[in-house]
Formats: C-alpha cells, structure tokens, sequence
C-alpha cells in the first residue's frame, strides 16, 4: 500500500497533496508575477489597489475557481485566493452553510 503525500491546509488540516495540482497552472506562479501581490496588509486605503491588481490576475487564472473551491474548504484566512478576499470567503461560506 502506497502512502499519499499530505499537506497541511491553513487551519491545520492534513489534506492529499494530489487534492491541489492545479497550482501548477494557476496565473500567479507566472514567473515575473510578485506573490506577495495576493496578501495586502487589509483592504482599503492604498491596499485596495493591490487587492484589484490580485484580483485582475485572478481574472485571467485558468484555475481560478479550483483556486476559490480550494480556499473555502480549507478556510484559508488569507490572502486574496480565487479572485476572493478573506472576508469575501467568510460570506460564502455562511452562504453555504444556510444552504445545506
């Protein structure tokens, strides 16, 4: 029996590294993108800016909502993922708890 290779999601979850190849087609791994683009200090003010530049490269993502799935079910808390900000996030996860 082979042992599948395991992360650790933001929350501290184990999850199959094999759950999140995508990444390696997600718009921000683009060489010459800045990763630090996707986590402002907040978002407003001068952040805001950064957070529609994030959110423009999501735009274009071909993986984007792989990306957006991937943040709500782990409940990563932050960073602009998926097109999405935390807080973002945080509704549709309430949304989708109403829902089920």
């Amino acid at each position: 029996m082979t042992s599948a290779m395991m992360i650790r999601s933001a929350d501290g979850r184990q999850l199959d590294a094999e759950a999140v190849h995508w990444t390696d087609n997600a718009a921000c791994r683009v060489p010459g993108t800045d990763p630090e683009l996707f986590f402002p200090v907040s978002e407003t003010g001068m952040a805001h800016r950064q957070v529609t530049q994030a959110k423009a490269v999501c735009g274009r993502c071909p993986v984007a909502e792989q990306c957006l799935e991937w943040a709500v079910r782990t409940g990563e808390p932050e960073g602009i993922w998926g097109g999405t900000t935390p807080g973002e996030r945080r509704r549709l996860r309430r949304r989708r708890l109403r829902a089920a």
